[in-house]
């Protein structure tokens, strides 16, 4: 299975640092973040890796090169504007076949297992159901994001429920969820699952183990001093 890092980002709430630093080369625990992703990728058995990029991409390429320090294949999908979640993994189908792939938001931060969730993906993708779509990984609801996006139930991701939960950003997704996504054009990803979900062509899993959404400089800040304590 190969996985793709969305890196494409902006990062408009994290300004100053991201006007002239792509959010995913911000580092934390003396790494960037996008790095800590690579290793934990390498980890878990992934050999190869998509990145996309728009707002100074270029410094992602130098930064992380082909990938071979870490013992990963990478290539890139630039996108001259940033195409949104859905349109950049569409923008990028070429570069990762015609199997399911997992995909990890670049400016979080997580100790997922990654390899756990392929495994997951593809057991529930092979257990006699109709063609699964997406596998997301869901967590707790931080305070930034008191209501949640998604809930489970019996495995299925489901669009309301008793607990809601907070996609993780990291997910495994067929290529056929893409299908109606015209590539170069903008695209969100919520409305893509949403229909999956009435098709009965999406799962999920409840993780509640060491993840950050980092979405301001303070919460960066608090991250790195965390991780330091731990060097």
């Amino acid at each position: 299975m190969k996985a793709m890092i969305l890196a494409a980002g902006r990062g408009e709430r994290m300004r100053p640092l991201t006007d002239h630093t792509p959010k995913p080369l911000l580092q934390v625990g003396g790494k960037p973040l996008i790095v800590w992703h690579l290793e934990r990728l390498a980890k878990a058995g992934f050999k190869e890796i998509v990145i996309n990029h728009a707002h100074l991409g270029e410094q992602i390429e130098q930064a992380l090169g082909d990938g071979r320090q870490w013992d990963l294949h990478i290539q890139y999908s630039p996108e001259k504007v940033a195409l949104e979640t859905a349109g950049g993994i569409a923008n990028a189908l070429h570069l990762l076949g015609r199997g399911p792939f997992l995909v990890v938001n670049g400016d979080t931060y997580t100790e997922i297992d990654f390899n756990i969730i392929a495994l997951r993906a593809n057991i529930y993708a092979g257990a006699g159901h109709a063609l699964k779509l997406a596998h997301l990984v869901l967590v707790d609801n931080p305070p930034q994001h008191p209501a949640g996006d998604f809930a489970i139930q019996d495995d299925m991701l489901m669009n309301t429920g008793k607990q809601m939960l907070t996609f993780s950003g990291v997910g495994v997704y067929h290529p056929d969820l893409f299908a109606e996504v015209t590539k170069g054009q903008p695209a969100k990803l919520a409305p893509l699952l949403r229909k999956a979900i009435e098709g009965k062509a999406a799962t999920a899993q409840y993780y509640q183990g060491v993840w950050h959404d980092i979405g301001t400089p303070e919460r960066l800040a608090n991250l790195d001093m965390q991780l330091s304590k731990l060097i």
